[in-house]
C-alpha cells in the first residue's frame, strides 16, 4: 500500500517558503500500514494501540511510530520531539500515557538518529522543521484526528532539549500547530554555544564528536564546527547559521499557549534561553506559562512525572479546551534544600508565583570590597578554571551546590575577587544579579569568566550556585573599557552571615579563552545588584556538614575500591566458531567445599542472539550457582562457559559486554539513586555517553526518588535501581537473578515489557525467577534444572506444548452474542469466557492462524492467544513436583 501525503500546507517563515513548498515532495509510508502492537494497560484502562512505519520524506527515511487508544473517534494529536542523540523510543512511555489520556499521539526519530536517514541539521527549517510540517499533514489525514479545518489537525507539540526546540520552530513555521510544551532548550543557539562570543567549546564538541562525528552533520555545520573548533573564536557566519536554526528567528510568529520548562543545572541552555523565549512570546500575546526544574543538561532531578502531568494537563486546557483543566502556576521553581526531619534527606520543594518575575526585579544592592586587582591569562589557557562538567559532571552531582557543596576551582593568579559584608538577613537570590566593572588588558581583546560564589561564615566554604559562569569578551581591553556583567539566572538562598563573593578568571573548562598570555586588570564600579522575587520565597533548612562530606568519602573510597581491586588472570585463546555466541555453557560442575553433593552437574547449554532465557528450577537446582559462575564470582571445579567465544574467569575482559544483577546490588547509602548509578559508571572508566543513563533511568521508574538518599528507599525502589544498574551501557548480554522481587503487579508487567524489548534489538536476556506465569509470557526459551543437573532446555512453545485448547487474551470483556459467533465459527469445538479473555477449543481442523483472523473480522480486542497448558504444568511434570 502506498499512502501519499500532500504537500506543506501553512507553512511560514523567513527564508524562502515558496520554494519550500514548491520542492515538497509526498511523504511515502514504505511498510505498508506497518507494525502494529497492541500496549498492555493497567487498571482497567484502555489498550495502546501502536503502528511503527518509516515514512520516505524528501529522499529521507524518518522511522515513526502512531499510538492512538479508546473508542472510534476524533481526538486531538500530538507531536513528541526525542532529545539529541536520541530516538523515538526515548518518549514511547509519555506517548502511550498521552494517548490513554485522549490523545492521538506521533513519534519520529529526527534526521540522523535511531532507525532515521538523513544528515543532522541542528533544526534547519528546510530540514527537520520542514519534516515536522509533512507530519502534521500525515496527521491531518488520520482518522483518528479532529480537524480545526481540512488538512488542519487540532496538533500540539512538545519535547525535551532538540524536540523541545522544534516544537518551537514548528509553532513558529506551521500556523496549524495549536499548543507547545518545550522543555530545557534553547531560544537562540547560537547565544546558547557562544555566548557574548565566547565559544562554549566542551558543549559544541559533545554536539558533534558523540552522535556519531561531524561527518553525521550537513556539510556546512560540519565546516563550520572545524572553524570555529581550531580558531577557538565563533565569527559572524557560524553565529548566523546557528540563529536561523533557532526559534528566535521566528520569534513574532510564535502566537500559541506556550508552558516553558527550563532546568536550573544547565550550563547548555540556561534559564537566561527561556526568559527570552517568555518574553517574545508573550509579547505576541500568547499564554505563557514558567516552571525551572530543579535538573537539567549538567544532571539532577528533572522531575519527569511532574513535568508529564502538567504538559498532560497543558494540552487539556488548549487542545481538548477544558477549561477546568489545571494548567498550574504561571511561574513555578523547585528549591532544592532542607532536610527531613525522619532520615535527614535533601528535598526537593516548589515555589510559586501567579505571574513571572523575570530574571530582574525587586534587587538588593551590595557594596563590593576590593582594591584595583591584576591577574594572568596563562599561555594556552592552561590550567582553566572549573566550574560545570559539560557530560561529564553527571546527575545529583551538579546539584551539591544546592546542598552546600563547594565542587568549583580557580586557579590562583588567574582570577580576580570581589567580595561583600556579611548579608544580615537571609536572602534568595531568583534571576541574573548584575555589575559594572572596569576591564584593562596587555592585548586588544580580554575574556572573562564572571562568577558569584556563596561564601560561608569565615570562608570555610564557598559554593558556586548551579556550577555557572557568565563568559564576557571585551574588545579594545587594552585602553580600558568599562562593562557592565549580567551574571547567570539562578535561584539560590544565601544565608545569614554568608558573603557573596564576585570571581572574575581567566580560563574555564568549559570554553575557549585566548592562547596568548595577557594580564587583566580589573576593578569594581559598583554594588552587586542581585534580583529577589519575594513573591516566591519558600523556607529551606540548613543541613547539616555530613549530608556533604560523607558521600563526598564515601564516593572516594568506592572509586578506590572499584579502581583497584581488579585483577586479571591469564585466559585461554577465543574460540572463532564462538565469536557470535553470547553464551555457550559446556559441562559446566560445581561442589561447595565441605558439601556433599554437587550444586551443578554436567551442565550444558547456549544461548543465541535475541533470545529471552529463562533459567527455571526449585530451591537448591543450581541456578544462582550457575549465574554467579557465569558472571566470573566463583569458579567451576568442572566445564567451561564462554560468552562471545572468550572463556569466562574472575576479571576477564569480556565480562564488559555483560549486565547482570545477581543478588542484589551494593549501593552508597548517603549517595543519590542518580548518583550511585553516576559512580558505579565513571568507575569503570568507559565514556559517560556510552552509559546510555537516561534509558536506564526511565527503566528504573523511580521519579523525584533518584534525588534522595538510597538509604531512604523500599526494598522494590532498591531492586529497580539494581536492575538500571545493569543495564547501564547497554550490554549484549543481561543476567537478571529474580529481577521482580520487590516489585509490584503494574512494576512487574513493565519489567517483562523491559526484557521483550531489550532482547528484540538482537541483545540476549537471560533471567531466574520463580513466577512462572510471568516467565511463559516474557521468555522465548528455558533452561529447567533440577537438583544441579539440567532437565531440559528449548523453546517455551516446545516444553508447554500446544494442546488443542486456545487462551485468547482480549482487552475487554467479549458479550454473550460474541461469544456465540466464536463457537459457531469452522475449526472451533467452543468457546467459553474466562477470566483472561476466552477459551477456545479447536477441532482437528482448526487452527490459531485462522481463529485469530476470523477474531479480527469479528473486532475481538485481541491482546494474546496461546496454549491453555500453564508452564506450571510442563515444570512440574519435569521436576516430578520436586518444587
Amino acid at each position: 500500500m502506498d499512502l501519499r501525503l500532500p504537500g506543506l500546507r501553512g507553512l511560514r517563515g523567513p527564508r524562502r517558503p515558496r520554494r519550500l513548498i514548491a520542492a515538497a515532495a509526498a511523504v511515502v509510508v514504505l511498510a505498508g500500514a506497518g507494525t502494529w502492537t497492541a500496549v498492555a494497560s493497567e487498571g482497567g484502562a484502555p489498550a495502546v494501540d501502536r503502528t511503527d512505519r518509516v515514512m520516505a520524506v524528501d529522499g529521507v527515511k524518518l522511522d515513526t511510530s502512531y499510538f492512538t487508544s479508546g473508542s472510534a473517534g476524533r481526538r486531538p494529536a500530538v507531536l513528541l520531539g526525542h532529545g539529541f542523540g536520541g530516538s523515538k523510543d526515548d518518549v514511547r512511555q509519555q506517548a502511550e500515557d498521552l494517548a490513554r489520556d485522549g490523545y492521538a499521539v506521533l513519534t519520529w526519530s529526527a534526521r540522523g538518529f535511531g532507525e532515521s536517514t538523513g544528515k543532522i541539521g541542528l533544526n534547519d527549517p528546510e530540514g527537520e522543521v520542514a519534516d515536522v510540517s509533512k507530519l502534521i499533514d500525515w496527521l491531518a489525514e488520520q482518522p483518528q484526528v479532529q480537524l480545526d479545518k481540512t488538512g488542519d489537525p487540532r496538533v500540539g507539540v512538545a519535547g525535551a532539549s532538540y524536540g523541545g526546540a522544534i516544537s518551537l520552530l514548528a509553532a513558529g513555521y506551521d500556523d496549524r500547530v495549536d499548543a507547545i510544551a518545550p522543555s530545557i532548550t534553547y531560544w537562540n543557539l547560537a547565544d546558547a554555544l557562544f555566548p557574548d562570543g565566547v565559544f562554549k567549546k566542551l558543549w559544541t564538541g559533545i554536539f558533534f564528536n558523540t552522535s556519531g562525528g561531524c561527518a553525521k552533520f550537513e556539510p556546512t555545520l560540519c565546516a563550520m564546527y572545524e572553524r570555529v573548533a581550531e580558531t577557538g573564536t565563533p565569527d559572524a557566519a557560524a553565529r548566523a547559521m546557528l540563529e536561523e536554526r533557532s526559534p528566535s528567528a521566528v520569534a513574532d510568529r510564535i502566537k500559541v499557549p506556550t508552558l516553558l520548562v527550563q532546568g536550573q543545572t544547565d550550563s547548555l541552555f540556561t534559564l537566561a534561553q527561556s526568559d527570552a523565549a517568555a518574553k517574545a512570546i508573550r509579547a505576541n500575546g500568547a499564554p505563557v506559562d514558567v516552571d525551572w526544574i530543579a535538573g537539567g543538561h549538567d544532571g539532577g532531578d528533572l522531575e519527569t512525572s511532574r513535568i508529564q502531568a502538567r504538559v498532560t494537563s497543558w494540552f487539556d486546557r488548549y487542545l481538548k479546551d477544558d477549561k477546568s483543566a489545571d494548567t498550574g502556576p504561571a511561574f513555578r521553581v523547585t528549591r532544592t534544600g532542607g532536610v527531613d526531619s525522619t532520615d535527614g534527606a535533601a528535598q526537593l520543594r516548589g515555589a510559586s508565583a501567579a505571574a513571572y518575575p523575570g530574571l530582574t526585579g525587586d534587587d538588593r544592592s551590595y557594596a563590593l570590597t576590593g582594591r584595583e586587582q591584576s591577574f594572568a591569562n596563562p599561555p594556552g589557557a592552561s590550567p582553566p578554571a572549573l566550574s560545570a562538567l559539560p557530560g561529564l559532571g553527571g546527575g545529583g552531582l551538579s546539584q551539591l551546590s544546592s546542598l552546600g557543596v563547594g565542587v568549583s576551582l580557580d586557579f590562583p593568579g588567574q582570577y580576580a575577587a570581589f567580595e561583600s559584608a556579611p548579608v544580615t538577613d537571609d536572602l534568595r537570590i531568583t534571576g541574573s544579579p548584575t555589575v559594572t566593572v572596569h576591564v584593562k588588558s596587555t592585548t586588544d581583546e580580554a575574556v572573562l569568566f564572571a562568577k558569584v560564589y556563596d561564601v560561608g561564615a569565615g570562608g570555610a566554604q564557598q559554593v558556586l550556585p548551579s556550577q555557572l559562569v557568565a563568559p564576557i569578551r571585551v574588545e579594545g581591553a587594552k585602553a580600558g573599557k568599562d562593562v557592565t556583567i549580567t551574571l547567570p539566572a539562578i535561584d539560590h538562598k544565601v544565608d545569614e552571615g554568608h558573603r557573596l563573593r564576585l570571581v572574575l578568571a581567566s580560563t574555564d573548562l568549559g570554553y575557549a579563552s585566548p592562547l596568548t598570555a595577557a594580564t587583566y586588570t580589573v576593578s569594581v564600579k559598583g554594588d552587586l545588584s542581585v534580583p529577589t522575587a519575594p513573591g516566591v520565597q519558600t523556607a529551606a533548612a540548613a543541613l547539616p556538614s555530613w549530608v556533604w562530606w560523607l558521600p563526598l568519602a564515601g564516593a572516594a573510597l568506592a572509586l578506590a575500591l572499584l579502581v583497584t581491586g581488579r585483577r586479571r588472570t591469564a585466559m585461554p585463546a577465543p574460540d572463532p566458531e564462538l565469536a557470535e555466541v553470547p553464551l555457550q555453557i559446556t559441562d559446566l560442575s560445581k561442589k561447595y567445599a565441605g558439601g556433599d553433593r554437587y550444586s551443578v552437574r554436567d551442565v550444558s547449554f547456549g544461548v543465541d542472539k535475541g533470545q529471552v532465557l529463562g533459567l527455571l528450577g526449585p530451591n537448591g537446582a543450581g541456578k544462582t550457582t550457575t549465574l554467579r559462575m557465569l558472571m566470573g564470582l566463583i569458579r567451576p571445579d568442572g566445564g567451561e562457559i564462554r560468552v562471545f567465544g572468550h572463556a569466562i574467569r574472575p576479571g576477564a575482559p569480556v565480562l564488559s559486554r555483560v549486565g547482570s544483577f545477581v543478588e542484589g546490588a551494593g549501593f552508597l547509602p548517603h549517595l543519590s539513586g542518580r548518583e550511585n548509578l553516576e559512580l558505579y559508571w565513571q568507575a569503570t572508566g568507559r565514556p559517560a555517553q556510552d552509559a546510555h543513563l537516561e534509558e536506564a533511568l526511565e527503566i528504573a521508574g523511580l521519579g523525584d526518588a533518584l534525588a534522595r538518599a538510597v538509604r531512604t528507599y523500599s526494598q522494590g525502589m532498591r531492586q529497580r535501581l539494581a536492575i538500571a544498574q545493569a543495564m547501564l551501557g547497554l550490554p549484549d548480554l543481561l543476567i537478571l537473578d529474580e529481577p521482580t522481587n520487590g516489585l509490584d503487579p503494574p512494576q512487574i508487567r513493565e519489567m517483562r515489557e523491559v526484557m521483550i524489548r531489550y532482547a528484540a534489538a538482537g541483545r540476549t536476556v537471560i533471567v531466574s525467577s520463580h513466577l512462572l506465569a510471568e516467565v511463559e509470557q516474557t521468555c522465548t526459551h528455558l533452561v529447567v534444572m533440577d537438583r544441579g543437573r539440567l532437565v531440559q532446555a528449548g523453546p517455551v512453545a516446545e516444553i508447554v506444548g500446544s494442546g488443542d485448547t486456545l487462551l485468547v487474551g482480549t482487552a475487554a470483556p467479549v458479550e454473550e452474542p460474541v461469544v456465540e459467533k466464536i463457537a459457531a465459527l469452522p475449526g472451533v469445538a467452543s468457546a467459553v469466557p474466562a477470566d483472561e479473555g476466552l477459551l477456545v477449543r479447536l477441532d482437528t481442523d482448526g487452527t490459531a492462524q485462522r481463529l485469530v483472523a476470523e477474531l479480527v473480522r469479528l473486532d475481538v480486542p485481541v491482546t494474546s492467544v496461546g496454549p491453555h497448558r500453564r508452564l506450571e504444568d510442563a515444570f512440574l511434570t519435569l521436576i516430578g513436583g520436586s518444587a
